[in-house]
């Protein structure tokens, strides 16, 4: 999300009346105060602006449009549950509590979703919203409101807006975030009404975040510039199906009926409308229709003739495009990139109740306030007239429950991560672009963005049959296109080329009727119909309910492709072959229902064998590290007739396990560094169980070895344009008896030269070691010489390096001494206001942000705290929620989140949740009316 803007109009907002301007002049003081008084301004805004803006939680509101009077009843936690006698009131409450707590949030989110991020943030956000207004979400969610949704969920999406409008009614800026009242200090922006397509448009930035793999066909077709596809295959190696087992295990298509069959027939190979390979995990190492494949694996170009400069222009319009990804704003995750979750569902054979307990974390970038808003929707009486029980995850600005459970079931979701994008190559003619022979037109609109302190600015949007021209949107993509050839099989250059994308999202669809559905399911019957219309986003969905059944399902808009084609790269757009041929039918999408084995776990992993399905979901699976781990724990509990409890599914999520750790470290104990610094750093691994706590040594050693191997072994062999960007999130004094030159590197915060690639570590590249551990002499473990530093030949000798190197970058990071080293002093969690908290002001910033805490977890492992090789050891996504859902009793169900229910940085539930979050630990989830009564501590009765 974007920085404030430090463009400035020079004047403040408008104010009527003496109240208003007293108001104004003291808010300006304030901010002047806080210039010269620093931190002191902190608790003096606290006292005169900041709680006039907190939300009212007690006595009696008048709410104009309820039908009847709602309680929303608070727990210590802020957590609010709503009581209501209709399904009007119930979302219109909803909308008004939202607002309460995170309106500035909302307002931002549907400002990023709607490209208009220049009119609260100034001309620093114009690039962005240039390209948002590219996509287009807005204009998309308002034909899916318009045209696709049902009655029912235009009414529903009616009333939230209305209750968020009566909220804001009579309010100004400074009244309803601390946030708007910095905004009036530098431009004139006023938050305006609300709308059910604001509601709508956010769903398409969930989906932008969680879109899987486009990343990856730009990376993979970076890569043919520089690596052979031998080279290629070792980076994306196939998925390892024999040691990490699939989603689906007992089920299967059946080719007769077309449809995926619990324990279906046999021989589904070749058949169901689409071929080429199956969803198996692993790259093609050739281009479509944009040849330039190097042979052999030196690395160096060779193949057909014109190649080298045939590609060149593509390259640089990916690497562009790649580097306008990057820039842009994430809505709920990390772009696209290092998305992952756990969850996963164990039948009552297997439980200490007797029924299904269901676990669920998605893990998403850190930010402040959560992207989730716990809260429960109650009808005091479930009917036709008021039809909801329902509690869990929301997102602030749209109504329902994302995640959670009703009275019956609970559900978890996860990303599915199949390839629902491709990038295509356009050649442009003039007005047109070629399709099959022939020049067909652009559709065209013309947008203008406004900017707050500056003028406005039109663009104009060009659309092809494959979507909308991403390449407009950068002035130097556009010049590379005009210049870009191809290869000698591409038609002539004419006006050049560019780059379009096709997105299942950018289609209108069903996902907020799918929202209210599965809301209101009582069965596996119903669960399955309501998640065949959760088209975008796709996730995997897990279910329990409480008549101890188990399920999982695929559902989403998932493209077919023609023979040849499986979207693991760009392909030419002129070229029919390479369209879409349709979409997978939602009744042959993989499913299964109380397996066999008593439980179903969902972890980013392959959904199906390839063996078992004929369609391609997608080439770029996460390859099942964490979703074998949780399976071996799961089967270590309950062999021997074992039993689970809703605190061993708590244990299972806080799993800190390396499995990479447990592969390396038996060859790295047998490294002679002949350094006795170093030898002492190596002695921490010994008897090490590889558990990273963060209060472990070994952990930190072993993680800067891991970081040092990556960087070695392939940190020069890359194209630099995969460069990932390092962050320097802490800086601490340097204390090192190392060489100069390192101690220097190791200064900028492990920031690597910027002219060098290196790999982020994430469980793709456990795969990759794993495998290049069986070729020591691989050319992967070559490195040259460094300066005093000795080059590797093979890889026991790279190793010894990435040990000697890990060594001193510790002791400059903390220290010579290594009884001082804990993995937690390394692996820090920052919590930043995701707006104003990033590049305002420092004292908004100091305001606004939190942190750090020092964490356990890591990189693929289960308490996913994921942090990035490339740019150091901060962290930089983390389970954003955990919960466990008891079907035996809902009440003791348990649940947390990463921040608190506030979005006001003085509340007392802005971050209350954070320690405990931090520490693992569980807050009691409330469900029945008693429970839920107990635990009140505010009660707010919202009256007609």
């Amino acid at each position: 999300m974007p920085p404030n803007t430090t463009a400035s109009t020079g004047q403040q907002p408008g104010k009527s009346g003496r109240r208003k301007g007293r108001k104004a002049r003291l808010i300006v003081l304030v901010l002047v105060l806080a210039l010269i008084g620093g931190v002191a301004f902190g608790a003096y805004w606290s006292i005169s602006t900041v709680r006039a803006s907190f939300p009212q939680t007690k006595g009696t509101l008048t709410l104009k449009g309820l039908s009847g009077p709602v309680e929303v009843k608070r727990d210590n936690y802020g957590i609010p549950q709503i009581y209501a006698s209709s399904d009007a009131d119930l979302f219109m409450a909803q909308g008004y509590v939202q607002a309460q707590d995170r309106f500035y949030e909302m307002d931002v989110r549907r400002h990023m979703a709607a490209g208009r991020l220049s009119e609260m943030f100034g001309k620093s956000q114009v690039d962005n919203d240039e390209f948002l207004r590219t996509l287009g979400w807005d204009r998309v969610a308002k034909e899916e409101y318009d045209t696709k949704l049902s009655d029912a969920t235009q009414k529903y999406l009616q009333a939230y807006s209305q209750g968020v409008n009566a909220y804001l009614q009579g309010k100004d800026g400074e009244d309803i975030s601390l946030e708007y009242a910095a905004l009036g200090f530098t431009n004139d922006y006023k938050p305006q009404r609300w709308t059910p397509v604001d509601s709508v448009s956010w769903l398409k930035a969930m989906a932008w975040d969680l879109r899987a793999n486009m990343q990856d066909e730009i990376d993979r077709a970076l890569l043919t510039s520089r690596l052979g596809p031998k080279q290629i295959a070792d980076l994306y190696p196939q998925y390892p199906y024999s040691r990490n087992k699939a989603i689906v295990q007992e089920g299967q298509y059946d080719e007769l009926t077309g449809a995926f069959e619990q324990g279906g027939t046999s021989g589904a190979s070749g058949t169901g409308g689409t071929s080429g390979t199956s969803g198996t995990g692993g790259a093609s190492t050739g281009t479509a229709g944009t040849s330039g494949t190097a042979s052999g694996t030196s690395g160096s170009a060779s193949g057909a003739s014109g190649t080298a400069s045939g590609t060149s222009g593509l390259d640089s319009q990916l690497t562009g495009l790649s580097r306008v990804l990057e820039d842009l704003p994430p809505a709920v995750g990390v772009n696209g990139d290092g998305i992952g979750s756990n969850s996963w569902v164990v039948g009552g054979k297997h439980t200490i109740t007797g029924k299904p307990l269901l676990a669920n974390d998605p893990h998403l970038s850190p930010s402040l306030p959560s992207v989730w808003y716990q809260m429960g929707l109650h009808c005091r009486s479930v009917s036709s007239t008021c039809q909801y029980d329902v509690t869990g995850y929301t997102f602030a600005g749209m109504p329902g429950v994302i995640i959670g459970h009703n009275q019956d079931i609970a559900w978890g979701m996860t990303n599915s991560g199949v390839d629902v994008t491709d990038l295509y190559l356009e050649k442009i003619t003039g007005d047109g672009y070629l399709y099959d022979g022939k020049v067909k037109p652009f559709e065209t609109r013309e947008e203008t963005i406004k900017v707050a302190g500056g003028e406005p600015k039109k663009i104009v949007v060009r659309e092809t049959n494959n979507g909308p021209l991403l390449s407009d949107r950068d002035e130097e993509l556009v010049k590379v296109g005009k210049k870009a050839t191809v290869d000698t099989a591409a038609p002539d250059r004419g006006d050049g080329y560019g780059v379009a994308l096709r997105w299942t999202a950018l289609q209108p669809g069903t996902t907020m009727d799918a929202v209210f559905a599965m809301d209101r399911a009582k069965n596996w019957t119903d669960f399955r119909k309501a998640a065949a219309l959760f088209d975008v986003p796709s996730q995997n969905l897990v279910y329990a309910d409480a008549q101890d059944n188990i399920g999982y399902t695929l559902p989403g808009r998932i493209p077919t492709r023609a023979d040849g084609d499986d979207g693991s790269i760009p392909a030419p757009g002129w070229d029919p072959k390479y369209r879409w041929t349709g979409y997978i039918r939602q009744d042959a999408l993989p499913y299964e229902y109380n397996p066999e084995r008593g439980y179903i776990v969902t972890a980013n992993q392959a959904v199906i064998d390839p063996d078992k399905y004929p369609y391609t979901l997608t080439t770029d699976w996460g390859y099942g590290t964490r979703s074998q781990r949780i399976t071996d724990l799961i089967q270590s509990k309950i062999k021997d007739g074992g039993k689970i409890s809703t605190d061993d599914m708590r244990q299972m999520q806080l799993d800190n396990s390396s499995e990479i750790a447990r592969l390396l470290v038996p060859t790295l104990l047998k490294i002679d560094t002949g350094d006795k610094d170093v030898r002492e750093a190596q002695k921490l691994l010994e008897g090490w169980d590889y558990t990273q706590d963060t209060d472990s040594a070994a952990a930190a050693y072993f993680n800067a070895v891991w970081r040092n191997i990556l960087k070695l072994a392939f940190g020069n062999k890359l194209p630099k344009e995969l460069r990932v960007k390092g962050q320097c999130l802490w800086v601490e004094p340097v204390n090192t008896t190392g060489p100069a030159d390192e101690a220097e590197k190791v200064r900028e915060c492990g920031q690597r030269d910027p002219d060098q690639a290196q790999p982020d570590g994430g469980d793709r590249w456990f795969e990759v070691v794993r495998k290049l551990m069986e070729q020591p002499d691989s050319d992967w473990w070559k490195t040259p010489k460094s300066g005093t530093r000795p080059g590797a030949d093979n890889r026991d000798q790279l190793f010894k390096r990435a040990m000697i190197d890990a060594r001193w970058e510790l002791t400059a990071k903390l220290g010579k001494d290594i009884d001082t080293w804990t993995w937690g002093r390394l692996h820090r969690l920052f919590l930043k206001n995701q707006t104003l908290g990033t590049e305002g002001p420092g004292f908004l910033q100091y305001a606004l942000n939190r942190g750090p805490w020092e964490l356990s977890g890591g990189e693929a492992t289960v308490n996913a705290t994921g942090w990035n090789a490339a740019g150091g050891y901060g962290v930089v996504w983390v389970p954003s929620m955990r919960m466990v859902v008891n079907l035996g009793d809902l009440d003791k169900s348990r649940w947390i989140n990463l921040t608190g229910a506030s979005g006001h940085a003085y509340s007392a539930h802005y971050v209350d949740q954070t320690d405990k979050w931090a520490d693992g630990e569980l807050l009691p989830w409330s469900f029945s009316d008693q429970a839920v009564e107990d635990g009140t501590a505010d009660k707010l009765v919202l009256k007609p």
